[in-house]
């Protein structure tokens, strides 16, 4: 483990923002997790965890240890007739591992090609998109426990996934994620119950073929942030009650709108957002 003084971020969050970190150390293996932290603790200073730096706004200064995680690794835990354990890296890019799996053969994941960020963070707000949460396909998240300082594994039960939420945002500063266990499935369950991915993908069911339309659609909508910096996607699709609902619906009746529990409903920001003129 190497620190290093003054080091600039601009290539290292996707607003390609100019920050300058005081202390920063990349983190390669978990025992690095450890080095780190007794160095942050010994040189007084903060620990800043820094993942894929797409969902982050880092000032101009930053008088920390920045810990970039770059632990990297896809191994086969475990596998029956119809699924496949895989542990994951918390530094392997998201985009590159639900490529490999579908070339794998892994299926559940390709409605979430192209999310930005690295497979660590992907836990933290249980990421989603056309109708795929990854909270579904997790077995289980590896972690540094900075409370307890042990190393721990919460199983996906535990981590209490809900709509862009899990136990990793009600304890922001508690867990350093190390790897993450997946259950992926060995026969092909797609999700096509969003318009866009049903009417594209038509007869052509393939797993192969839904992640390039998640793609493409995608890529339509959001500039690739190597080109123009940006943040991706980051708002929440509102979640209505059923008369609330109700009330928008009578103005605009071609609203998309997606069935939730407790007979609430969730619609789409997206398409609100168009409606406004942007």
């Amino acid at each position: 483990m190497q620190v290093q003084a003054q080091v600039q971020l601009k290539n290292l969050n996707t607003l390609n923002l100019n920050a300058i970190a005081s202390h920063y150390v990349q983190i390669n293996h978990p025992d690095d997790v450890i080095e780190a932290l007794n160095f942050a603790e010994q040189h007084n200073l903060n620990a800043l965890i820094l993942s894929g730096g797409s969902n982050v706004l880092l000032p101009q200064q930053i008088q920390a240890l920045v810990l970039h995680l770059n632990i990297q690794g896809i191994n086969v835990l475990a596998e029956d007739e119809n699924t496949i354990t895989v542990k994951v890296g918390a530094g392997q890019v998201w985009h590159d591992f639900v490529l490999y799996s579908t070339q794998q053969q892994w299926f559940g994941l390709q409605n979430l090609a192209l999310i930005p960020g690295l497979v660590g963070a992907s836990p933290v707000q249980n990421i989603g998109a056309y109708g795929v949460e990854v909270g579904e396909f997790i077995d289980s998240v590896q972690v540094y426990d900075r409370q307890l300082k042990v190393f721990d594994s919460i199983s996906g039960s535990d981590c209490h996934f809900a709509y862009r939420h899990s136990i990793f945002k009600d304890y922001p500063n508690r867990y350093i994620i190390v790897s993450v266990t997946f259950k992926l499935l060995k026969k092909a369950d797609l999700k096509l119950s969003y318009g866009d991915l049903k009417q594209a993908v038509g007869e052509e069911f393939t797993a192969e073929n839904l992640q390039n339309q998640v793609i493409h659609i995608r890529q339509s909508k959001l500039p690739d942030p190597k080109e123009f910096p940006n943040v991706g996607s980051f708002f929440k699709n509102p979640i209505l009650t059923e008369a609330e609902f109700g009330k928008i619906a009578q103005h605009f009746p071609n609203i998309p709108h997606y069935p939730q529990a407790h007979s609430n409903v969730k619609v789409a920001a997206g398409w609100l957002i168009d409606q406004t003129g942007w």
